[in-house]
């Protein structure tokens, strides 16, 4: 074949793969406002940086290869914020985007690259599952065995996904792989569609019921946020990224220090009441600790009890594990075990040191909980905690009761503990300890009652512990960003570059 002839057929394969599949449901979501695989790629990326992968595969049937451009899953490299990424974009005009052995191969390309370079992966999932019929009978075996690393994940990169349509089969798995998801509004996450579920159980189910963003971000937890569009989404991975080291051998990016950072704390006092029954919400404790409009919170809807956030103190990425009194009093229930625990990996992976801010009754307790596997949860939690190698500093605000007082870093499960003047150290609520300690209620005895209450109250104030050196400081609130800062700069020293030993790589990154 003469080389202008090459050439021609060249132009023509990339026009085909380019132009996407079929336009009746390109139209469909630009009408809706949707972005297309290509241009949600187009968003992600810094403009002129995308290098595509596999433009010209197609998939593995011949007699469907004309309606398969790319094989419907487009995959490649490019820089979001001038530092490099990889990326797997599913085409739902294209087949379904449905998983088939030619796009598998690239996935596994893209996903290998990323992990042998050291840069993050973002998966842009939207897909009907397996492609039917390459995946039946005994031929459909062999197709699904051929990486049979394809689910071990030692998290030596980010993964960040954004569920923007409908997402079964690897679109589900991947998004419980990753570090990060986030849903857009109207999209479904599931192992199957509704169709196939409804069919199986023999009823009705819906999408939403089956795997929308509600049920996601607020009962399975899998989900850590929800948006309104495309772009919404897009944007939220980019700046959860920018928090990030590219790979686990590096420390977190530093960046400027806002002007009025340090403005805010000096009014912390006004935020958290003194009297330990008012609640508060802490996410205005950490706003006004960490650098100006830092925050970012990760599964606001799940586990509310527990607040958990990446931030920056003094440029410095850190993650905020806190009890919140604002949600059940801030008594972490399973789910809130689960948040903390997860959370805990993920920072000891990426070298992000953990600061946890303490205002704790203790454990929600009850059948529910029991139920739920409380006891397993809560000492996974500790199990994680123990196995942390970044910085863990802690300081208690007010309450730290019972056994929550070492799932939140009391007794040398943290590198640095400080206390507030107002710190109650007690096992449980002194009202409450005088029945069970001396077993008499204010009904019985009034006068008794009340010496009591004061006697287990004077033992739970700051100033022994403090004695003893199982707390290495007592600090005035309006010091506490101040101190954060000495004390993360002190015990960062001891890691390598800033980079822990990553004990938890393996542990499992779906939180059930």
């Amino acid at each position: 074949m003469p080389f202008e002839e090459s050439l021609e057929e060249l132009r023509e394969r990339r026009e085909f793969a380019l132009k996407m599949g079929k336009p009746e449901i390109l139209q469909r979501m630009k009408n809706a406002g949707l972005l297309n695989a290509r241009e949600r790629l187009d968003y992600l990326f810094d403009k002129d940086t995308f290098v595509e992968t596999g433009l010209l595969a197609t998939a593995v049937r011949h007699e469907v290869r004309h309606k398969a451009p790319a094989d419907g899953k487009i995959g490649g490299f490019g820089k979001i914020d001038g530092r490099m990424a990889g990326c797997v974009s599913n085409d739902f005009s294209v087949m379904g985007a449905s998983s088939s052995l030619i796009n598998l191969k690239k996935m596994k390309h893209v996903k290998d690259t990323a992990t042998s370079r050291g840069i993050p992966v973002v998966w842009l999932g939207e897909s009907s599952g397996s492609r039917m019929p390459d995946r039946m009978g005994a031929q459909g075996r062999v197709i699904m065995g051929q990486d049979r690393f394809e689910y071990r994940r030692m998290r030596e990169t980010p993964w960040i996904t954004a569920q923007l349509g409908d997402c079964y089969g690897s679109s589900t798995w991947y998004a419980c792989m990753s570090d990060f998801v986030v849903m857009r509004k109207g999209a479904t996450m599931a192992v199957a569609s509704s169709r196939v579920t409804s069919l199986a159980i023999n009823q009705p189910v819906s999408n939403e019921e089956l795997g929308g963003w509600k049920m996601h971000t607020s009962v399975s937890g899998l989900v850590d946020t929800a948006v309104d569009t495309d772009e919404e989404a897009i944007d939220i991975c980019k700046k959860f990224l920018s928090y990030l080291p590219p790979n686990n051998t590096e420390a977190p990016p530093v960046a400027p220090v806002p002007k009025g950072s340090d403005d805010a704390i000096k009014n912390i006092m006004d935020i958290v009441p003194e009297a330990r029954q008012k609640v508060y919400n802490m996410r205005d404790v950490v706003a006004a600790i960490a650098d100006k409009d830092s925050v970012f919170e990760m599964k606001p809807r799940y586990g509310k009890p527990i607040f958990t956030a990446l931030a920056r103190l003094n440029g410095q990425t850190v993650g905020f594990l806190c009890s919140n009194p604002m949600f059940k009093g801030g008594a972490a229930d399973p789910d809130g075990c689960n948040k903390a625990t997860s959370f805990l990996c993920f920072c000891d992976s990426f070298n992000i040191p953990i600061v946890m801010l303490v205002d704790v009754p203790g454990f929600l307790i009850g059948v529910d909980g029991e139920r739920k596997g409380a006891p397993g949860r809560i000492i996974n939690w500790m199990n994680a905690l123990s196995l942390c190698t970044v910085p863990k500093i802690s300081i208690v605000l007010r309450k730290s009761y019972g056994q929550a007082y070492l799932n939140m870093g009391g007794n040398k499960n943290s590198d640095e503990m400080a206390l507030w003047p107002s710190a109650d150290l007690g096992f449980m609520d002194p009202h409450t300890g005088v029945n069970v300690v001396y077993g008499i209620t204010k009904e019985d005895d009034p006068e008794k009652f009340a010496e009591y209450v004061d006697e287990l109250s004077r033992d739970a104030k700051p100033w022994e512990l403090a004695a003893m050196y199982e707390a290495h400081d007592v600090i005035d609130p309006r010091d506490t960003r101040k101190y954060l800062t000495d004390t993360l700069e002190i015990h960062r020293s001891r890691m390598t570059n800033g980079v822990g030993q990553h004990l938890m790589q393996t542990w499992p990154t779906s939180i059930i």
